[in-house]
């Protein structure tokens, strides 16, 4: 199949798990793919595998860091100056049971999963416009069913939770939260925004829980070939183009947490802008 010739797909995340099985499939349907993640070596090697497996050598890696606003900025100004087209953005890349801070000084899961990936995604969504009729997809979690809100502070905290497990489903609905609230901002621009649940996937991102536990959880957990339909879905089915802001479970839309409001989701972009404003200068 090459449908998807010609057009380009940046995705964070993309050397393993759920991000490299995306990459595969868009490759073998002949896209463009642009490779975002902070390892070069597994990055490079994921790509070898794939244009391997595929024929498809239009693979491309891109350093980026979530954690680092530095490195997400940097990450961003590098594929502007390429010039090139941008038809879908996927904020694929999640981190999960580790504790402690980002580079930037947030909560490590907040920091990572909604903080560096809103970020990129502003630096960016110009550009999927200008390209066209664009997609922004975000890769979130049932697990934002269990965040009870967002506590504005703890966010600015290292994680105090033993597992961290607290503070990811708080991460993942700000994934969903930021989805809804872009959706609304993109509104006539010809660029749709998703988030949606992979499954619980047997990936890379539980790689920090201790691995007898990790063990156990990954003996009930979908494959990531599973795992990356809904993304698939959400970045490239023709039964989604007319619809944004939306949350998807299984390749259908579903209900969000009922957290997930207007209100909310206006509250966590105005604080976010405010969190990723560079310093002016002195």
């Amino acid at each position: 199949m090459s449908e998807l010739r010609g057009k380009t797909f940046l995705v964070s995340g993309a050397n393993t798990g759920i991000g490299k099985e995306t990459v595969r499939v868009l490759a073998g349907r002949g896209a463009r793919v642009v490779l975002a993640g902070r390892s070069e070596d597994k990055t490079r090697a994921a790509i070898r595998e794939i244009a391997d497996e595929t024929g498809n050598t239009d693979l491309d890696y891109l350093p980026l860091d979530l954690g680092d606003l530095a490195s997400v900025r940097a990450a961003a100004a590098t594929f502007l100056a390429s010039g090139e087209r941008l038809d879908v953005l996927l904020n694929n890349a999640g981190l999960a049971g580790k504790r402690g801070m980002t580079a930037s000084g947030f909560e490590l899961a907040f920091g990572t999963n909604h903080v560096g990936t809103f970020l990129l995604t502003e630096l960016l969504r110009d550009h999927v416009a200008a390209t066209g009729p664009g997609r922004i997809v975000n890769v979130a979690s049932t697990g934002h069913y269990r965040a009870k809100g967002i506590d504005w502070d703890a966010v600015r905290r290292p994680s105090v939770t033993r597992t961290a497990f607290d503070e990811y489903c708080v991460s993942k609905l700000a994934n969903v939260l930021h989805a809804r609230e872009l959706a609304r901002r993109m509104e006539g621009t010809g660029v749709t925004t998703y988030s949606l649940h992979p499954g619980a996937i047997a990936s890379d991102v539980w790689r920090e829980v201790p691995f007898g536990v990790r063990h156990v959880m990954k003996l009930f957990m979908k494959s990531t070939a599973d795992g990356a339909r809904t993304s698939l879905y959400c970045a490239t089915s023709p039964d989604v183009a007319g619809e944004s802001g939306r949350y998807y479970d299984d390749e259908r839309v579903k209900e969000p947490s009922r957290v997930v409001t207007d209100e909310l989701a206006a509250e966590l972009w105005s604080r976010s802008e405010a969190w990723v404003a560079e310093p002016a200068a002195s």
